[in-house]
């Protein structure tokens, strides 16, 4: 039976465990799906030296991972955040699905309106979610609770001016996850319009409290959930090359 598996700190809620065990039941595929819980990332070395066929990778992981990997792809190695791992001939390969999955998910929601957009957190999540909208051309600032470059602003620091010109809000943090629901990211909702469109990447809740606060403005949201089914599915792509 072929192992396959999630790293991450907390995955009692996890998306990919209960995707892929339905999915291997679907396909007829026989394989297997296990949670990887670790406390520390250093925890990871017997794990790339089991006979595993590919990994996924979450929260807090996504760029300590990196120097314990033999190779990163182009676009994990320009991204700097790793969500998948696959394995050829006993070397371990990072790979970054999350843009794609991103990608997909947000591609059939953009307009001409949306030139430039705010990133809330500055997590492994916000750089795919950033590598995807430069390359379409949407220029990105970051919102962080530590604020240390040039395009990064404290969440003080969002006002009326900053979200009449960023018409797309795109939270990578993980401020409103189950079990804490009523959790969520302060921004000044009175200034988001129908023009607006905002994204939460939490999948669960399937509408957040930063989503429900947004669509009271009349403004367009999106939750984590396609995402999260496409970067998957481009996984066991990689896996099965």
């Amino acid at each position: 039976m072929k192992q396959f598996g999630l790293i991450g700190k907390t995955l009692g809620h996890s998306f990919s465990k209960a995707f892929f065990t339905e999915f291997f039941e679907k396909q007829k595929i026989d394989a297997q799906f296990l949670n990887y819980e670790f406390d520390d990332i250093s925890e990871i070395k017997d794990l790339l030296q089991n006979s595993i066929q590919g990994l996924s990778v979450t929260i807090p992981y996504k760029q300590t991972i990196i120097p314990f990997l033999d190779k990163l792809s182009i676009e994990a190695s320009a991204i700097g955040a790793v969500n998948c791992i696959s394995f050829t001939n006993g070397k371990s390969i990072g790979h970054n699905t999350d843009s794609y999955g991103f990608q997909q998910a947000i591609k059939p929601f953009l307009t001409n309106r949306h030139e430039r957009a705010i990133i809330l957190g500055t997590g492994g999540a916000s750089k795919a979610v950033e590598y995807v909208l430069k390359n379409l051309g949407i220029d990105v600032i970051f919102i962080s609770r530590n604020p240390k470059k040039e395009n990064e602003f404290s969440y003080a620091e969002i006002n009326n001016h900053m979200l009449n010109a960023c018409k797309l809000i795109v939270n990578t943090t993980p401020v409103g996850t189950f079990p804490n629901n009523d959790d969520f990211i302060e921004i000044p909702f009175e200034f988001l319009t129908n023009q607006h469109l905002v994204v939460d990447l939490i999948y669960n809740p399937s509408k957040t409290m930063l989503l429900q606060k947004a669509e009271e403005q009349g403004t367009q949201i999106l939750n984590g959930e396609t995402m999260l089914k496409q970067q998957a599915l481009k996984a066991w792509e990689i896996w099965n090359k």
